[in-house]
């Protein structure tokens, strides 16, 4: 995956490793162009990162590439071609309003996609209008970043440019370019497509992402089932993660499961206030398939849709191959128990392991489900000692539970102070609550007011320092406030 392009002033360094996959991957096309790109937002220190000039993006040549009216030195743009399993049914897909610009190489040598989201239509449209609305790309931006400041793998937001041309949903509403950063858009939807339609090719595309996530495979006697385990190692972690923090994904598709183990696609995604494992957000999650209970089980049933796709790489004998990949899954349990229940251990402030660890965590829980407690603040009530962050506090179940919690802690050689810097390290001061996220986006969209969403993600960017100035976006929504709801295809 050599690079020959040169370095241009604006910084882009591209490479095209994916255009030179066969050519049913992908359709090579230039995006649409707009009528009147303004730049919104632009992340300058992620731009420093991946060895851009920030000034030179604000530029007019330099939004012209956010937007996809201009083609940045090096760039071959491509819309993706993959499938996937929406709400459990297999269909044909594709990136139909995204194009991959190419891949950035960092001035560490690290490479990183970078792909305009809302930038016309593809191939793979299907009857759609290959544009996006301001408000969606703007909540990703601040959601991916979020997450990216929680320590969750994720990709990340470059910037979000206005198209000044409207996009019609249920009303008319302002267009907008987001410009996404990715280890990669490789899913377990690419799998899918390539071994439905094209599995000639399926052994090309397994090499591909081996070298490029999983280069320790190279060597291995089995190298497909390497990447099979570690797919599913980052998944079980990935999924742990979004769990601890109460995040709800929302549309759990094969197509956006990441074969890299970054969270991808945040399209109805958003954080739990009142831990209840039956959360949905989604509007059309009518069955409550990607409730946030439900994801480890679904991330298990994706990964098993991977593994399908790759038996017959696995072994020749195809009774065989099965036993792998059914091995392979059926270690995703134990994996996700074991980074859960290690992150819940720190969220509690223990550092050694007991047995019934996992029974104390389980009963918190319960007890924050049946008193409708905050999920966020009742860590950090238990963080601080502070009764106000929760409503548990005062209540005589919480406070046997507080006995049980404290005998437990008593077991341990650790000062109260190292638990406190534990509990702080591993309990945020807040999350991106969906009303401040709301509030945010009126803003922006409605009164072109970028200040309130700025205050918010200076707030987001160090969840766990537990500052004064993070107080007032910790506090959850108003009793008045109505049932949060998001939505797919904005």
């Amino acid at each position: 995956m050599a690079v020959t392009k040169a370095v241009s002033e604006t910084g882009w360094n591209l490479d095209n490793s994916y255009a030179r996959l066969p050519a049913t991957f992908y359709t090579i096309l230039r995006p649409t162009p707009v009528r009147s790109p303004q730049l919104v937002m632009l992340n300058a220190v992620l731009a420093e990162f991946l060895g851009l000039n920030p000034v030179a993006l604000k530029e007019k040549e330099g939004v012209e590439v956010l937007a996809g009216n201009r083609i940045a030195e090096g760039s071959m743009p491509l819309a993706q071609a993959y499938a996937g399993h929406q709400f459990g049914h297999f269909t044909m897909l594709g990136d139909g309003r995204a194009h991959l610009l190419g891949e950035q190489i960092t001035p560490r040598g690290e490479r990183y996609d970078i792909q305009l989201k809302g930038s016309g239509k593809t191939p793979y449209s299907r009857h759609g209008d290959g544009r996006a609305a301001l408000g969606p790309m703007l909540r990703e931006y601040i959601v991916s970043e979020a997450m990216y400041a929680l320590g969750i793998p994720t990709t990340r937001s470059l910037a979000v440019v206005t198209t000044g041309e409207p996009v019609y949903r249920e009303t008319e509403l302002p267009g907008a370019v987001l410009t996404r950063v990715a280890a990669s858009h490789l899913r377990v939807g690419t799998f899918q497509y390539v071994s439905k339609w094209d599995t000639d090719n399926l052994r090309v595309l397994a090499d591909y992402t081996i070298e490029r996530h999983f280069p320790d495979g190279l060597n291995t006697e089995n190298r497909y089932l390497f990447l099979l385990q570690e797919v599913i190692r980052r998944q079980a972690a990935l999924i742990a993660k979004w769990q601890l923090v109460g995040f709800v994904h929302g549309v759990m598709n094969t197509d956006n499961m990441a074969l890299s183990g970054e969270t991808i696609d945040y399209g109805p995604c958003a954080f739990m206030d009142s831990y209840d494992p039956a959360t949905v957000f989604s509007s059309i999650d009518v069955y409550g398939r990607y409730a946030y209970g439900n994801q480890p089980v679904v991330a298990q049933w994706n990964l098993a849709r991977f593994a399908e796709t790759l038996l017959p790489l696995l072994h020749s004998d195809e009774l065989q191959a099965v036993r792998l990949a059914q091995q392979a899954v059926s270690g995703f349990t134990d994996l996700y128990r074991s980074n859960w229940l290690a992150g819940m251990r720190a969220k509690l402030g223990i550092f050694d392991e007991e047995a019934e660890d996992e029974s104390l965590a389980q009963s918190l829980l319960d007890l924050m489900r049946r008193h409708r407690a905050d999920y966020t603040n009742t860590f950090l009530a238990l963080t601080f000692d502070n009764p106000q962050y929760s409503s548990l506090s005062g209540t005589p179940e919480f406070a046997k539970w507080q006995e049980r919690w404290q005998a437990r802690l008593c077991r341990q050689r650790e000062t109260r102070a190292a638990r406190e810097q534990l509990m702080k390290k591993n309990n945020p001061a807040l999350i991106p609550r969906n009303h401040r996220v709301e509030e945010a986006l009126e803003a922006a969209v409605q009164r072109e007011d970028v200040s309130v969403m700025e205050r918010l993600l200076a707030a987001l960017a160090d969840p766990y320092a537990h500052s004064p100035g993070q107080v007032e976006y910790a506090a959850p929504p108003p009793p008045s406030a109505c049932r949060y709801r998001t939505f797919c295809g904005t």
